[in-house]
């Protein structure tokens, strides 16, 4: 680990900026209402203005009737992206993989050649690692491994992202990360430069 990553630290400020901020922008409203513009229906004055000893009313569509539009719903029109900088993303993401070097949570493998995509493979993988079925794993694998991908599949609370889809989100959420050195070296040369 290069003393440039390892005097990062843990910043945990940072970290939950950028996290909330990877969160919102994954944010789909799907909740939509319909306000009275949008309800069916209403054209017509219910009665006349005047004369009649009842409310004035323009519409049956106004929120206060039945069957009117809502009022202060949620809309699928509303926006939660974060801007976030590229440096802070970068900072939060070393912090996150030098707390995990630090306290043991983070293997770099030179190579996890394996002979084919079979999950038997990964699961004595993970066997001589921890001596019993993985716990909470994410895998980067370097480019070109589809063997990983494709024997990692099928495994419980085991998750495989390529070097350029690592996010912070993954580091918190899988206990430990596995990183083939290759795909290491490209996270540092894309975050460190």
């Amino acid at each position: 680990m290069p003393d440039k990553v390892l005097s990062v630290g843990l910043k945990p400020d940072l970290v939950h900026q950028v996290l909330i901020s990877q969160l919102s922008n994954a944010r789909k409203p799907i909740a939509h209402t319909k306000d009275r513009s949008e309800v069916s229906g209403g054209g017509k004055k219910p009665w006349r203005q005047k004369h009649t000893g009842r409310a004035r009313h323009g519409s049956t569509r106004s929120p206060l009737w039945a069957h009117g539009g809502v009022t202060f719903g949620p809309r699928n029109e509303r926006n939660f992206n974060k801007n976030i900088n590229k440096k802070m993303k970068r900072g939060a993401l070393l912090s996150v993989l030098a707390n995990k070097f630090k306290t043991g949570e983070l293997f770099i493998i030179e190579d996890m050649a394996l002979e084919n995509g079979k999950t038997k493979n990964m699961v004595e993988f993970f066997k001589f690692f921890f001596g019993k079925q993985a716990p909470n794993v994410l895998i980067v694998p370097k480019k070109g491994n589809k063997n990983v991908f494709f024997a990692a599949r099928n495994i419980k609370n085991v998750k495989t992202v390529s070097a350029a889809s690592v996010s912070i989100y993954d580091c918190l959420k899988y206990k430990n990360v596995f990183m083939e050195k290759e795909a290491f070296e490209e996270i540092l040369k894309e975050r460190v430069n």
